[in-house]
């Protein structure tokens, strides 16, 4: 399990560097996005990975701490998920509002001649 997730995570960082390092607006802003996803993952994973464990302690099992999932992971993740759909929205307002001014969607703002 930990050997597909440290797999999903280094593919998701690589295609989104390799994004990142693109020409076009758009591209960069994909790369962003799964770098964001990425690194949620990557918190996640921090939790222990665990399957059917409880997130908070019951009363009378106190005693036993290893029998349930750490919450913290999970609410930070949460928030990093809407935190990123907010900033993803708002790079696609400014990303229509400078393709609009300018007329390319190029980072530099010039069309290349390839």
């Amino acid at each position: 399990m930990e050997l597909i997730v440290a797999l999903a995570i280094g593919v998701l960082t690589g295609a989104g560097v390799w994004l990142l390092l693109r020409p076009r607006t758009f591209q960069t802003i994909m790369g962003l996005s799964l770098l964001s996803y990425a690194v949620n993952l990557f918190i996640f994973g921090t939790g222990s990975l665990s399957v059917g464990k409880p997130p908070v302690l019951d009363g009378e099992k106190v005693a036993d701490i290893s029998n349930y999932a750490d919450p913290l992971p999970q609410a930070l993740v949460l928030t990093a998920i809407v935190i990123g759909f907010a900033m993803t929205a708002l790079f696609l307002v400014v990303l229509l509002a400078a393709r609009g001014l300018s007329g390319t969607d190029h980072v530099d703002g010039k069309e290349s001649d390839s």
